[in-house]
């Protein structure tokens, strides 16, 4: 069977997505009725997070959207483009736009850094988008249909290559190793289990992450541990960042 990617007319993902509204999740309102085009967003992550690609219909999605069948046709061409917009758009930026948060050169080691966790933490102020996104992208790992390929190409591979330049720079180093590559998953860990652990997180630390102030308080922790992290690294190669570097 041909993957979702191969039959889009659109290579890579959309690169000035169509954000769903904030808080539009299985508990929220749905858009209003002029609003097709994001009804059926918003329909599609909820009935594709819980059932699937393959085992939802156009018909299903049409009468969650409250619209006509023609118009995911009008919008997306068809439901592969619908699910490929639904599993692209929700997030909000793309991924060159997330790392250019940190990757200009001019920044400094903890503006950087500062940058990088606010790409993980804006999308959580989203509310219960987020969590079907998550349950959307786990899905989509274990019945694959070709857009998670694209996704770690186009969207984490970029993204993990930008940080390890980014650290390589202000470590001073000729060239990217292993122990960079563990700094750099180490830093990204810290981000992306808010987003997978949330579930566990509102279990064991009931009120955590409640908030947009809570996660404004994440914020300034995960910068804090990160820079933690790398002065660790670099202290154990020997070296001194610059105090300008963690301001």
């Amino acid at each position: 069977m041909d993957s979702l990617s191969q039959r889009s007319n659109v290579s890579g993902p959309p690169e000035d997505p169509v954000l769903l509204a904030p808080g539009a999740g299985v508990h929220a309102e749905a858009p209003p009725a002029s609003d097709t085009r994001q009804r059926l967003l918003h329909a599609g992550l909820q009935l594709f997070a819980a059932q699937s690609f393959a085992t939802t219909s156009t018909r299903e999605l049409a009468e969650a959207a409250q619209v006509n069948v023609a118009a995911i046709s009008y919008h997306f061409g068809d439901k592969a483009g619908l699910y490929r917009a639904v599993f692209f758009e929700p997030m909000g930026c793309s991924a060159r736009d997330d790392a250019e948060r940190f990757s200009d050169p001019r920044l400094s080691l903890a503006e950087a850094l500062r940058g990088f966790y606010d790409s993980f933490l804006e999308p959580l102020k989203q509310g219960d988008v987020v969590r079907l996104c998550m349950k959307l992208h786990f899905r989509e790992m274990l019945e694959p249909t070709g857009l998670w390929q694209e996704e770690m190409a186009h969207g984490i591979q970029p993204m993990h290559l930008a940080l390890l330049e980014m650290l390589r720079r202000h470590l001073g180093l000729q060239q990217t190793d292993d122990d960079l590559q563990r700094l750099a998953v180490s830093l990204v860990s810290l981000g992306v289990h808010l987003h997978v652990g949330r579930d566990v997180i509102d279990e064991v630390a009931p009120g955590l992450m409640q908030g947009d102030a809570a996660l404004d308080q994440w914020s300034d922790r995960l910068l804090m541990f990160g820079l933690a992290m790398v002065q660790a690294e670099a202290t154990r190669r020997g070296l001194s960042l610059p105090a300008a570097l963690l301001r």
